[in-house]
């Protein structure tokens, strides 16, 4: 469906026009407040297609026009979101059954980045929205070449320096290099901060992370609360852990460049941001006595290269995980639109994502496969976002969500933690299970990821929350950025960064304006997903050993938290699936108990902390 210029301009000027103008003597009874609300729904219902449609086009397209359609789409999305908004305030006030007010809630949350009362204003948020994010979709970094052409490489090309490399100035190189994508955004990300802003103080909320805090069933001051108490439970594991990659990383590069007592060089953590060590994996896990596989653990990379397995291939295997637990399969057009390989002859936006385009039918991924371990975690983990949007398809369109954002990034994990060696066997991937003597050095491989990402999972917000509050310069953002990298998880960068540089551009996140904080929520409910999808399917021995594949009774509990959606405040749904109302991190403790124990003997006697 397009969507012309006029239309544009005609829903502009409704936007420009109060609702409540229009009934001197507003109605606001219950049953017209439902009435408001079933009108909103089939309208927004209708927008989201196109802006679906647009999006996926404006990542899968990039150009100048798939720009400005994908921000049209968006803008005539939020004029009438705003249309909507505007006019559901005759009902701020009134005696309004719960549900009801939490639909009214929900639809004040539709936008990360609400539109502004201005209609240019709003039209401009829309452009610098489509605009940062293709910025960052087509981003490269280039360097002249002797007698040629620059040579140009992107984010792939420079993540796989940093995962492969071991030199210190090809692994400087390649760091620097991306930052300088983010330089050119920090002016209009300011703007777009703005009138972000703008958007959200117009529907009652002090700036827009308070909106997006507004969105997990309790006041933003005790989510805050909750989110530092998280934190503060899984910190003594984190500190065990960063202390022993210290080491390692002195022992192999001097201390010249890892300091002994102090922060670990983000370009050495084998990641562009730090927030993921596994691909330093053969520095970290030590040399020991006994075979390589008790030692090294099963290489999923290995078997999958090894067996020339298929993006294709790697897809399916996700999507059988989910039919054994009694989920339907993926509809035909699933595996006609997604996208699995990055092109060759356009720019694409590979960052992994799942799509929910029109209907229940059509369920879309886009990521560019590689052959690895972390790619077939993460197919897992994105199917998950596709079945969950199945399976609330009969949902009210305002439920037709996570029971918080948190939720949503959790299912596919959960699902993920289960790709197990008795997984791998399971599916012929692997002839049996290793022996139990790899299983701590295998928790250290896992805790490269999930551990070594909790600090950056809380700290991308907790810097947007106080740059949306005015509390940080734009000449400071890059300072204050890495202040928090450093107060949180001991992590900095290689060189002096200065007032023009803007790093966090560098993250897809931030150009994108997806909030963050789900991820690091995510990291705690998906261990709790997980312990009790296993508790149900009869699980018995080590929690990290657990796969629930094929068990038709955790399906049933995890279908039926599934089909909640956004209809019930998270506990309800978390205690649909785990019996506990709560976010707990014990099942994260639990889960790397042992590794804790080993850390802890490998630490002794050696700084703790930076």
């Amino acid at each position: 469906m397009s969507v012309s210029r006029l239309s544009l301009a005609l829903f502009a000027l409704l936007g420009t026009a109060p609702i409540a103008a229009q009934a001197p003597t507003p109605d606001t009874s219950v049953a017209a407040a439902q009435r408001f609300l079933d009108a909103a729904e089939r309208e927004l219902a209708i927008k989201s297609v196109a802006v679906n449609r647009a999006g996926w086009v404006g990542e899968n397209f990039i150009t100048h026009d798939t720009e400005l359609l994908n921000a049209e789409a968006q803008a005539d999305f939020a004029a009438a979101l705003k249309r909507l908004v505007d006019g559901a305030r005759r009902f701020d006030g009134a005696a309004l059954p719960p549900e009801v007010k939490r639909r009214f809630l929900l639809l004040k949350l539709q936008l990360a980045a609400p539109a502004p009362p201005d209609s240019s204003q709003a039209a401009e948020l829309a452009r610098l929205a489509a605009g940062l994010d293709a910025d960052y979709g087509r981003g490269t970094y280039c360097k002249p070449a002797p007698g040629g052409k620059p040579a140009c490489r992107n984010l792939d090309d420079l993540e796989r320096v940093l995962a492969d490399s071991r030199n210190p100035d090809s692994l400087l190189d390649a760091w620097v290099g991306w930052q300088t994508i983010g330089v050119p955004m920090r002016d209009r990300y300011t703007r777009f901060m703005a009138l972000a802003n703008a958007g959200a103080r117009a529907m009652g909320f002090a700036d827009a992370g308070a909106m997006w805090r507004a969105g997990y069933d309790m006041p933003p001051d005790s989510f805050v609360a909750v989110v530092d108490k998280l934190w503060l439970d899984v910190r003594p594991l984190y500190l065990q852990l960063h202390a022993y990659v210290r080491r390692r990383l002195v022992a192999r590069y001097g201390t010249r460049l890892v300091p002994p007592t102090g922060m670990l060089p983000v370009q050495l953590t084998g990641n562009m941001w730090g927030q993921d060590w596994s691909n330093i994996a053969d520095i970290a896990i030590p040399a020991a006595a006994g075979s390589a596989s008790a030692v090294r653990g099963v290489d999923l990379t290995a078997i999958l290269k090894a067996r020339h397995v298929t993006p294709h291939d790697m897809v399916r295997m996700g999507e059988r995980f989910y039919a054994s637990l009694g989920f339907d399969s993926l509809p035909a057009t699933f595996w006609e639109r997604s996208l699995f390989v990055r092109p060759k002859d356009r720019d694409v936006v590979c960052h992994a994502s799942a799509w929910y385009i029109d209907d229940p039918t059509d369920l879309r991924i886009k990521m560019c496969i590689e052959p690895t371990e972390d790619a077939f975690r993460t197919i897992h983990h994105e199917l998950g976002h596709d079945f969950y949007f199945r399976a609330y398809k009969d949902q009210p369109f305002l439920y037709q969500g996570g029971a918080d954002d948190g939720f949503h990034e959790a299912i596919g994990d959960a699902i993920a933690l289960s790709v197990t060696p008795r997984y791998l066997v399971q599916i012929g991937l692997l002839d049996a299970e290793p022996p139990p003597a790899g299983d701590t050095l295998q928790l250290l491989r896992l805790a490269l990821d999930h551990v070594a990402f909790l600090p950056f999972g809380i700290t991308i917000d907790k810097w947007r929350w106080e740059v949306f509050a005015g509390k940080v310069a734009p000449g400071d953002y890059t300072r204050r950025w890495w202040e928090l990298r450093g107060s949180y998880g001991g992590v900095m960068p290689p060189l002096p960064r200065g007032p023009t540089d803007f790093d966090p551009g560098a993250k897809y996140h931030v150009p994108g304006n997806v909030p963050y904080m789900r991820y690091f929520l995510a990291q705690v409910l998906e261990f709790q997903f997980y312990r009790s999808l296993c508790r149900v399917a009869g699980h018995t021995g080590p929690l990290y050993r657990c796969s629930f594949y094929g068990s038709k009774e955790a399906g049933q509990r995890l279908a039926a938290m599934l089909a909640l959606g956004a209809s019930r405040p998270w506990p309800d749904a978390l205690e649909t699936l785990t019996g506990q109302r709560e976010m707990d991190a014990t099942a994260f403790l639990d889960y790397f108990q042992p590794l804790m124990v080993w850390l802890q003997r490998q630490n002794r006697g050696a700084p703790v902390g930076w």
